[in-house]
């Protein structure tokens, strides 16, 4: 038989759940694997904002004493005032156990200000006040508490909404204790914030964790705070100082990283600045500390650290110091022990700067199953772009590569980073579709590929467009008409029809056919395709047969496409009255193109534009384009 559970007089009300506030907008978030299928957690989630009110421990221990029941042998119901006795006995124990741990009364305090100072619904003059009152409880005693998970969020409040007096004044407080601070679990999101909002102490935080960065790297709590001071906050001179661990104890004992302007310049410098005017055996030395450096990160895959770009940058730093070498026996055998001790991990590498730059053929077949995560990622994509150009065996390209990313064509098009990657595989660094930057970046390999490349570059860049323009052109036949409404597929539609080989009629009469429905369209919520600005540029760039040059003020035309053709098919598909039609509204430039190119082409299109129709044109002269288009008409 149950016992019936025990009458309470007073039963403490549950804590109203309090929704955590959102991330800041402004803070910057480090690259995702493209192995990773969870999003990446926020090392600058901190701990002040979880939670209700109370503390955790201060609530858990009042459930637990609300849960106590007295065993007798009696199954009778209890008095309720002995119930509330016993409970009264138990809050008076754990007072007295609170008062006994070290700076309670400081925490006590602490608390009592924490909770105003982090109020959401008060203004920023009220903020302020009780963030000094806060800071005044708190000052000469961080050091003691801040390893307290409580403390630890009473502390991370100041340095949220304190001024960055009140910052700077922590920060210097916690000096000599930031290596261990990074390796508690609570503690480590202070240490980042202070990174972050403490430009003037963020050298000396991070000289802290000089001779221990590779230990701390494959350390649970602190591999994130070294790995978002890294790559989201530090500069150039500040990433020195925490890449000079790999480069061994001859580097750490025989070179500086701190002290003038000229010394700090070359720190910047990393690798390459310790190489500048050593000797044979010393760079030797030095190539093989950071070649074991590197190896043990590699051997410890399940510690997270492989991800993280300040490895992917050492890694790039060797691969580079490696082609300086004279010696190209040597140079090759090196090359090949790194990629084979990192091989097994290098898809977790491409979706940062440096980790993209030093992939090559060997490892297409580590990265073939994240093709389409790659495509749509800004840095990793550079691994595919930089494998079409290096590669000399394009069978196995076009079969790995080019075929996973057309495969991938409809979820990628809609993005600008999915389109560079369809644009890449039939116009290579265009300057119409890449930036200089990109392109530089891009050209970096360029030297290593006339080492190490048989084929010409041209050869190359013709067998990946043949293998990839039957699969483009079979994909605008088919989903055309639905790409081109989109403002980037119908960039996309406009540079494979311009630049892939083979037959295009099938794909041209699946776009010709999505504009010969009457025009205007008499729904208002399904437009004409010509009604939309990015589908007129489309048809008007093919009816031009290529780009209008801004150097040469001309049309530079596709060798691979006729517009001729495609004007023929336009008027036997979209037929008179549609083109009429157009040709009064928004398909100016549209029909003036299409009459160019008959022009062009000696072609006699006279017989559509009748007396009537000039003059319905000549009408509406004052439109934008309607000049052009009775120009053309009258060169009929």
């Amino acid at each position: 038989m149950k016992r019936k559970a025990t009458q309470q007089a007073e039963r403490t009300t549950k804590k109203t759940h309090v929704e955590k506030p959102q991330s800041d907008a402004k803070s910057k978030k480090r690259s995702l694997p493209v192995t990773s299928t969870a999003p990446l957690q926020d090392s600058d989630v901190t701990s002040d904002e979880e939670g209700p009110e109370e503390l955790q421990d201060e609530e858990s221990a009042d459930d637990k004493m609300e849960g106590v029941e007295e065993t007798t042998g009696s199954q009778q119901p209890k008095d309720p005032n002995a119930s509330r006795e016993g409970h009264k006995a138990q809050r008076a124990l754990l007072a007295q156990r609170r008062a006994a741990k070290p700076h309670s009364e400081l925490l006590t305090e602490a608390k009592l200000a924490w909770s105003l100072a982090r109020k959401k619904d008060i203004s920023k003059e009220e903020r302020t006040k009780h963030i000094n009152a806060l800071m005044d409880i708190l000052r000469g005693h961080v050091k003691e508490i801040v390893f307290k998970h409580d403390a630890s969020r009473i502390v991370q409040t100041v340095v949220k909404y304190g001024g960055q007096k009140e910052r700077n004044e922590i920060a210097s407080e916690l000096k000599g204790r930031y290596q261990e601070l990074a390796q508690n679990k609570y503690s480590k999101f202070l240490v980042t914030k202070l990174i972050r909002l403490c430009p003037q102490h963020r050298t000396s935080i991070l000289q802290e964790f000089q001779g221990h960065v590779r230990r701390l790297l494959l350390h649970r709590e602190a591999s994130t705070v070294l790995a978002d001071a890294f790559e989201l906050y530090a500069n150039a001179y500040e990433r020195s100082i925490l890449l000079k661990d790999f480069y061994g104890k001859e580097a750490k004992l025989f070179t500086v990283t701190s002290g003038s302007d000229e010394e700090q310049e070359k720190s910047k410098k990393g690798l390459k600045g310790l190489l500048e005017g050593a000797d044979k055996d010393r760079r030797r030395r030095l190539l093989s500390s950071v070649k074991d450096n590197l190896i043990s990160i590699f051997n410890n895959p399940d510690k997270g650290s492989v991800s993280h770009a300040i490895v992917h940058r050492v890694l790039w730093e060797y691969i580079s110091a490696l082609n300086t070498l004279e010696d190209e026996a040597e140079r090759e055998k090196l090359r090949r022990e790194i990629f084979e001790s990192c091989q097994d991990v290098l898809a977790e590498m491409v979706h940062t700067k440096d980790g993209s730059r030093v992939d090559r053929k060997h490892i297409v077949k580590t990265i073939k199953p994240h093709i389409e995560r790659m495509c749509i990622d800004e840095e990793a994509q550079l691994v595919l772009f930089t494998a079409l150009d290096v590669i000399d065996d394009t069978k196995m390209t076009a079969k790995s590569i080019v075929s996973d990313i057309v495969g991938s064509a409809t979820n990628l098009y809609t993005s600008a980073q999915g389109r560079r990657c369809l644009i890449y595989l039939v116009s290579p660094r265009t300057r119409r579709h890449f930036t200089p930057a990109q392109i530089k970046l891009l050209a970096e390999t360029d030297s290593i590929r006339a080492q190490t490349s048989k084929k010409d570059n041209d050869v190359r860049a013709e067998e990946i467009r043949k293998a990839a323009s039957e699969p483009l052109l079979s994909w605008i036949t088919k989903l055309g008409a639905e790409v081109v409404r989109d403002p980037g597929g119908s960039l996309v539609v406009g540079e494979i029809m311009l630049n892939t080989d083979g037959d295009k009629s099938a794909a041209s009469e699946t776009l010709l056919k999505s504009i010969a429905r009457p025009y205007p369209s008499p729904d208002a919520a399904d437009p004409h395709p010509i009604s939309l600005p990015h589908v007129s540029r489309l048809f008007k760039l093919l009816l031009q047969g290529g780009h209008f040059s801004h150097e040469t003020k001309t049309i530079v035309r596709s060798e691979r496409f006729s517009s001729l053709d495609f004007a023929q098919k336009f008027v036997d598909i979209v037929g008179k009255d549609t083109t009429l039609a157009m040709a009064k509204d928004e398909g100016i430039f549209v029909v003036a193109a299409l009459c160019e190119t008959v022009v062009n082409a000696g072609k006699d299109g006279e017989s559509w534009f009748t007396p009537d129709a000039r003059k319905e044109l000549e009408a509406e002269k004052d439109k934008r384009g309607m000049s052009t288009l009775l120009s053309q008409v009258e060169s009929l």
